[in-house]
C-alpha cells in the first residue's frame, strides 16, 4: 500500500482546516449563487473524501480519534451554552410545540423512510439515518455528533450527508415560498391576525447580542469545554451498556449534552464567542469525517437513501402541518419552525428573513432549541431504524 502524501498530525489538520477556510472565503469573496444552492458544508466533506481516497491524506490516523476525543464535546458544549427555552417559549409560545411535533416527525418519520429502502442499503446504514435524524432535528454538529457516538462508517455518513444537502435543495424553497400562501394557511389553521402581530412584537423587542470576544471568553470557553468532556469520560463507562445502540461512546455524547444544557441555565451562557467557535470547531470536524471515509459503495446507495429520506421529510411535513392546525398557528411560525429543525441555525434566520425580519432572532433561538434535542432524538430515530435493519 502506498505512504500517503502527507501523514504527520499538523499536516493532516493544516489541510482539513485549509479546506474549511477556503470554501467560507470563496463564499464571501466571491458571493457565486452555487453557494446557495450547494453549501459549502458539502465540499468541506467531499474535498477531504477525494484527498484521502487519492493517496494525499491517510484515511486512517491518530489525530482523527484525538479530535473526535476533544473537538467533539467541545464544540456540543458551546453550542448549548446559547440554548434559552424560556425566552423562546415567551416569543413564540404555542410555536414552539409546532416544532416539537415536527421534532417529532422526524423520529417517527425515520424508520418509515428507512423500512422503504433498507433491503437496498447496508446492514448498519441505519446509522446514516441516525446521523440524519440528528441534523434534521438539530444541524451538523448533532450529525456528527451522533454518527460518532454510533460509529457510523464513512460511506453511511457520506450518505447521510447527500441527503441533507439533497433534501435540503427542494425543502428550504417550499418553506420561503409558504409566505405566499399566508391567507389560505391562516384560514386552514383558524389563526387570528392578532396572535400573528402580538408575536412580531415581541420578537421585535428579544435581545440576543453578547459584549464583544476578548481573549479571557475564549480562555473560559476552552475550560467549559474541555471540563465536560473530562467529566464524560468518567461518567460514561459506569452506565450499563445496550447494544446496539446504547454504547460508551453515545452515553459520553448524551452525558456532554446534559451538562451543556445545565450550563445554559448558568451565567455561563453569557460569554461572548461560543456559538463562533463552536461552529469553527464543527466545520473543521466534518472535514475530519470526510477524510476517514471510502467512496466504495456511495454512489449506489445514494439514490435509494434519498428516495427515503424524501419519504421521511414528507412525514416530518404532515406532522408540522396537524400541529399548526390543531394549536392554531401561522405559516410563519411552522416554516421557522421547520427550518430550525430541518436547516439549523442556518437555514432558520434565512426563512424568518424572507416572512419577517423581526422574526430573525427568535428563529435562531429555536435552532438552538434543536440544537438541544438534536442528539436524544437522533439517537431515538437510530434505535427505530436498527429494529428493521436486514
Amino acid at each position: 500500500m502506498t505512504e500517503p502524501l502527507l501523514n504527520t498530525p499538523a499536516t493532516i489538520l493544516a489541510v482539513l482546516a485549509t479546506i474549511a477556510a477556503c470554501f467560507f472565503w470563496l463564499e464571501k469573496k466571491t458571493r457565486w449563487k452555487l453557494f446557495e444552492y450547494v453549501p459549502p458544508l458539502l465540499f468541506i466533506y467531499l474535498i477531504p473524501v477525494a484527498l484521502s481516497n487519492g493517496g494525499v491524506i491517510p484515511t486512517k490516523s491518530p489525530v482523527y480519534a484525538q479530535l473526535s476525543d476533544l473537538a467533539l464535546p467541545m464544540f456540543l458544549v458551546l453550542l448549548l451554552l446559547n440554548v434559552d427555552v424560556a425566552g423562546t417559549f415567551r416569543v413564540m409560545g404555542k410555536g414552539l410545540f409546532v416544532m416539537l411535533a415536527g421534532t417529532a416527525g422526524v423520529v417517527i418519520g425515520a424508520p418509515l423512510g428507512y423500512m422503504l429502502v433498507a433491503y437496498k442499503l447496508g446492514p448498519e446504514t441505519w446509522k446514516g439515518f441516525g446521523a440524519l435524524a440528528g441534523s434534521w432535528i438539530g444541524g451538523t454538529g448533532n450529525m456528527a455528533a451522533v454518527a460518532e457516538g454510533l460509529g457510523t462508517n464513512g460511506t453511511d455518513f457520506g450518505l447521510a450527508v447527500i441527503a441533507d444537502n439533497g433534501i435540503y435543495l427542494i425543502w428550504l424553497p417550499i418553506l420561503l415560498a409558504s409566505k405566499n400562501i399566508a391567507p389560505w394557511f391562516h384560514r386552514f389553521t383558524g389563526v387570528s391576525s392578532d396572535r400573528v402581530q402580538k408575536m412580531k412584537e415581541a420578537a421585535a423587542s428579544l435581545q440576543t447580542q453578547k459584549e464583544p470576544v476578548a481573549m479571557r471568553h475564549l480562555v473560559y470557553l476552552f475550560a467549559l469545554g474541555l471540563g465536560v468532556a473530562a467529566l464524560a469520560e468518567l461518567l460514561s463507562p459506569l452506565i450499563p451498556v445496550w447494544e446496539p445502540v446504547m454504547t460508551e461512546k453515545i452515553y459520553r455524547i448524551l452525558v456532554v449534552t446534559t451538562f451543556g444544557l445545565l450550563l445554559s441555565a448558568t451565567p455561563a451562557k453569557r460569554i461572548p464567542g461560543s456559538q463562533e467557535l463552536a461552529m469553527a470547531l464543527i466545520y473543521l470536524f466534518v472535514a475530519n469525517m470526510g477524510a476517514k471515509a471510502s467512496l466504495e459503495g456511495l454512489a449506489g446507495q445514494a439514490p435509494w437513501f434519498l428516495l427515503g429520506a424524501f419519504v421521511w421529510i414528507c412525514i416530518h411535513g404532515a406532522f408540522l402541518l396537524l400541529a399548526a392546525k390543531l394549536l392554531k398557528v401561522d405559516v410563519h411560525t411552522a416554516a421557522i419552525a421547520s427550518a430550525a429543525n430541518i436547516g439549523g441555525a442556518a437555514s432558520a434566520p434565512v426563512v424568518a428573513a424572507c416572512h419577517d425580519e423581526r422574526l430573525v432572532p427568535v428563529s435562531i433561538l429555536m435552532a438552538m432549541i434543536g440544537y438541544a434535542l438534536g442528539n436524544y432524538g437522533g439517537v431515538a430515530a437510530a434505535y427505530l431504524c436498527s429494529i428493521f435493519a436486514p
